[in-house]
């Protein structure tokens, strides 16, 4: 008998993970509960605990390849010479999932949508063709993972199934929320050219106790992009109104916490409390000249030069200064760049501009439990602190020799200020 071991999907913002390191090597024994593996996953390093106790018998993905989850990564027997077909064995277990998306899907990815781009070049196997056909799906849209990127049957199935997840909130448009846990709603709403797998440290701890719901707003992910000269933070908050028919918990970061802020003072009723991370209501200079010059690249370059663009200015010396985590959080920023394109990354800033400086009169009129958590190195939002202090009632809490992205550098800080003021109301 052997035991398979794949790419785990831990949380619901995971699709993909890196194989870090095989502690033991092939034909090592193993306990069940060892460590056997290691991967990169969100941004950090997971310990993955051997299944079963026995033989590592065969490992098919070797040290710094990424794969989808799901993907089969090694077998375990009971014995070092018992029959073992390797082969065999990958075609029964390896069942990866379909990759995240690289960016917004036009309406034709569903029946009764529109035009689309199409790209004559991407592989297809014929079975997924005609399937693509039935389910009015556009392949050249759909993120392959057979060989070389050819997009499977299994793939366009997938996709087709994610799509049909996706929750309308206004006319024509319709957001990818995904959830976890169960009770009382806490929606996260991400900042600035990032998806919901910015709280991913998060989202277990909270999951715990209540029912998280991720939102990537309008042209992140698989949510529907409206081709408008500027996404509308009020917009943005009139979304997420649409999707809450009870009150919730929201926590929002940095342009998260300013459609929080808008949701509050349009929607005080949908709030049981508010969590405002690293806040801002009138963006300074600094900040519009990194999200300008974020901007620019994106349209430009390559994910990975949009990553190097932003290390210095969301994280920390300290963070900045460990080598192995700053790579591992280059290569994860790079991996969400695809999902926040550059017309997405454009219309959002139009929308932060406008928005900036509209409410700052208006907080003293929140009156709703609020949390401000504020990063003692941040460069961006550096005015947490006076946010916290108009409202009324507010509290803030400090996280020293942190940086702009507080919830990735701290997730355990981060994390645990949440739990502890959602607890409390």
């Amino acid at each position: 008998m052997a035991t398979a071991l794949a790419m785990p999907k831990l949380g619901m913002t995971m699709r993909e993970g890196r194989v870090v390191s095989w502690p033991q090597p092939v034909d090592a024994r193993v306990e069940k509960g060892a460590v056997v593996l290691v991967i990169e996953s969100e941004k950090a390093e997971v310990e993955i605990e051997a299944p079963a106790a026995g033989v590592l018998r065969h490992v098919y993905v070797p040290e710094g390849e990424t794969v989808p989850s799901g993907t089969l990564l090694a077998a375990i027997t009971e014995t070092a010479d018992e029959p073992f077909d390797a082969e065999a064995f990958r075609r029964v277990h390896d069942r990866p999932e379909a990759p995240a998306a690289a960016g917004p899907v036009p309406p034709a990815a569903v029946p009764g949508g529109g035009s689309v781009r199409r790209t004559a070049e991407t592989p297809v196997t014929p079975a997924a063709r005609a399937l693509a056909r039935r389910l009015g799906v556009e392949p050249a849209r759909v993120p392959g993972t057979g060989p070389g990127g050819r997009v499977t049957r299994e793939d366009v199935e997938a996709w087709a199934a994610r799509r049909r997840a996706l929750v309308p909130v206004a006319e024509g448009v319709a957001l990818e929320v995904p959830t976890e846990g169960a009770g009382d709603p806490v929606v996260l709403l991400p900042g600035f050219g990032t998806d919901v797998s910015m709280f991913a440290r998060q989202i277990p701890v909270l999951a715990e106790r209540w029912h998280v719901l991720g939102v990537n707003p309008r042209g992140v992910g698989l949510s529907d992009a409206p081709e408008e000269a500027r996404y509308e933070v009020a917009t943005m908050a009139a979304d997420v109104a649409a999707l809450l028919d009870e009150p919730a918990h929201v926590v929002g970061a940095s342009l998260g916490a300013a459609v929080a802020i808008e949701l509050a003072l349009v929607h005080p009723e949908r709030l049981r409390s508010l969590t405002l991370i690293t806040p801002f209501v009138e963006a300074d200079a600094r900040l519009l000249a990194v999200v300008d010059a974020w901007c620019r690249v994106a349209s430009e370059a390559s994910a990975e030069a949009v990553a190097r663009l932003l290390l210095p200015w969301m994280f920390s010396r300290a963070y900045l200064a460990d080598e192995g985590r700053r790579e591992r959080t280059a290569r994860g920023l790079a991996a969400t760049a695809p999902r926040v394109p550059a017309p997405t990354l454009a219309r959002a800033a139009a929308g932060m501009r406008a928005w900036s400086g509209s409410r700052r009169t208006d907080l003293a009129r929140l009156a709703l439990p609020t949390l401000v958590i504020v990063a003692g190195d941040d460069l961006l939002t550096p005015d947490g602190e006076a946010v916290a202090g108009a409202i009324p009632g507010a509290r803030c809490r400090a996280v020293p020799r942190a940086a702009h992205a507080v919830a990735l550098e701290a997730p355990e800080a981060v994390g645990e200020a949440i739990r502890t003021h959602l607890e409390a109301h």
